[in-house]
């Protein structure tokens, strides 16, 4: 279905009727196909909800401003228009940031909140200009995305398919869209927001991820949101809906059947 917001419409998938429905959001660099091994491996009739998020995909064409804000109004859109009762919101690495501004504003309905590799409330120190400054680059050629998938953003080897699937994603944003979260958005402190946070959060990490590490995730997320729990899939890296989808959807499953009680 099409979803009006700020500046024209985004095209938003969904599927089921069995609820609370999912409401996929995705990373920098990913789309709506990146969630789907995970759904792959959900119920039958599960509702789910998924979208390319402004500046990307099919999401493209959409005008900024490309912020973080920006992009947890348009969430705000999306569930308001596509889900009808209660809900939880999934988000990966910079849709996770955008997941915690959201869910801070406790909209009608949140039943919970599923953290995927996310970037925490608080940035690290790790988070330098010049860390910023590399990471902007990283999806300018093909070749540069190849690099980026092969030796940071994953620890497991991906199905030709999905990487292919990956690159595209990558490459399919403009630049202005490409730039404003590693250049801007991964440095914002949303700690006073995430602390209002009230619903069931899981936070889900890789073993060996480089992006978000475990130890990164217990010191600058758990004391914002410190009634979330933390679970670490092993061998995986940062890319968990692609490198370990199962995993990723057993661990919904599991969220699922805890909210639903």
């Amino acid at each position: 279905m099409t979803v009006p917001v700020a500046g024209g419409s985004l095209d938003v998938r969904t599927a089921g009727d069995t609820g609370p429905a999912l409401v996929f959001v995705h990373y920098w660099g990913g789309s709506a196909d990146t969630w789907n091994g995970v759904l792959g491996h959900l119920p039958a009739g599960q509702a789910t909800v998924r979208f390319d998020q402004r500046g990307w995909g099919s999401s493209r064409a959409l005008p900024g401003p490309y912020h973080l804000d920006q992009l947890a109004d348009d969430l705000a859109r999306v569930v308001d228009a596509c889900v009808s009762g209660p809900f939880v919101l999934v988000g990966h690495s910079m849709g996770g940031k955008a997941s915690q501004l959201l869910a801070a504003r406790r909209p009608a309905g949140l039943a919970g909140l599923v953290l995927v590799a996310p970037a925490p409330p608080q940035p690290p120190a790790m988070v330098t200009e010049e860390y910023r400054q590399g990471l902007s680059h990283a999806y300018d050629s093909p070749e540069s995305v190849r690099h980026a998938l092969d030796h940071v953003l994953t620890a497991t080897p991906l199905p030709e398919e999905v990487r292919a699937t990956a690159i595209r994603d990558s490459l399919a944003a403009g630049a202005e869209a490409r730039h404003e979260w590693p250049l801007r958005g991964i440095a914002q402190d949303i700690t006073r927001a995430a602390q209002h946070i009230e619903v069931p959060v899981t936070v889900l990490a890789g073993e060996n991820d480089v992006v978000e590490p475990v130890r990164v995730l217990r010191d600058h997320l758990l004391p914002s949101i410190p009634h979330a729990t933390l679970t670490t899939l092993p061998a995986a890296g940062h890319l968990l809906p692609v490198e370990a989808p199962g995993a990723v959807a057993a661990a919904l499953g599991d969220f699922l059947a805890a909210v639903r009680r």
